[in-house]
């Protein structure tokens, strides 16, 4: 079946974003898996296997980390190289930076061809709703770029002591996304992974605000609870999209979960591809 995976992290050397061993290995000890890097062909052939579109994503968080970026540049220029594995990409912009991240922002999507920006406030460190970086998305809403934001808790810094001192408060739907959304009506929002522990937070947004979307990355579907799979199934069907979170879950083993579900046929095609062609504007 046609498929768009809009939530796709690099494994190749150069694209991973994790820059610190001692961390790396933290989080392949939370998710039982272990890394290994594969060239950007070798990563293209990953989803060309399953005949999906991938959207992969770059990665600035220099401010909050000092890690090195995923440039924009780099993604882009994998993305364009391999047409066959990829739909688009997810630029990022740290957004401490200010001007210059605003400036970024726009050079990415004009110039590279970029769909929208992607955040994960818990290692960038900023709350969403703080009005210091509305200029982002003002830019945004210029340019008819979504944005995508980490929601819930993280494998970032997971089982680390003091979870390597990333906070979770950041990545709270309700007031910080809500509040977003609230204030840019015009600006298309995508909510990353089904958000625990404030999935009834997230729903609650998504059922409240039009310009409000979720991804379903990052969670393998046997595990979804009751409430998130009858919002999928019934009233919020044209609102949720896949997601694997690769390389963290393989979207072999999240498309085999997520079919066996006993979803209505309609309702997987919209998941799997028709909302991603409609919300992001991106096609197979």
């Amino acid at each position: 079946m046609k498929t768009i995976d809009m939530h796709v992290h690099f494994i190749t050397e150069r694209g991973f974003c994790m820059k610190d061993e001692e961390f790396m290995h933290a989080v392949e000890k939370y998710y039982g898996t272990r890394y290994t890097f594969k060239t950007e062909d070798e990563m293209a052939q990953d989803f060309v296997e399953l005949d999906i579109k991938a959207i992969a994503m770059a990665w600035d968080t220099e401010s909050n980390t000092g890690w090195p970026r995923v440039e924009n540049d780099y993604v882009a220029g994998v993305v364009k190289a391999h047409p066959e594995a990829f739909a688009g990409a997810w630029a990022s912009v740290d957004p401490w930076k200010g001007k210059m991240a605003v400036k970024e922002a726009e050079r990415a999507i004009k110039e590279l061809g970029m769909l929208g920006l992607k955040f994960q406030q818990a290692a960038m460190g900023f709350f969403p709703n703080d009005r210091r970086f509305y200029p982002i998305y003002e830019k945004c809403v210029e340019l008819g770029a979504p944005v995508l934001f980490h929601t819930g808790s993280t494998g970032f810094g997971a089982g680390m002591p003091g979870g390597a001192g990333y906070h979770l408060k950041y990545t709270r739907p309700i007031p910080y996304i809500d509040d977003v959304a609230a204030d840019f009506p015009d600006l298309t929002i995508v909510c990353a992974h089904p958000s625990f522990p404030w999935q009834d937070e997230m729903i609650a947004v998504a059922l409240h605000k039009a310009n409000v979307y979720m991804d379903l990355s990052g969670w393998a579907p046997k595990y979804f609870a009751e409430n998130l799979k009858r919002e999928i199934n019934g009233r919020l069907q044209d609102k949720f999209m896949f997601g694997s979170d690769y390389p963290e879950i393989q979207p072999k083993r999240w498309l085999e979960e997520f079919l066996g579900a006993g979803y209505k046929p309609e309702v997987v095609e919209k998941v799997l591809y028709k909302n991603a062609q409609r919300i992001l504007k991106v096609g197979l």
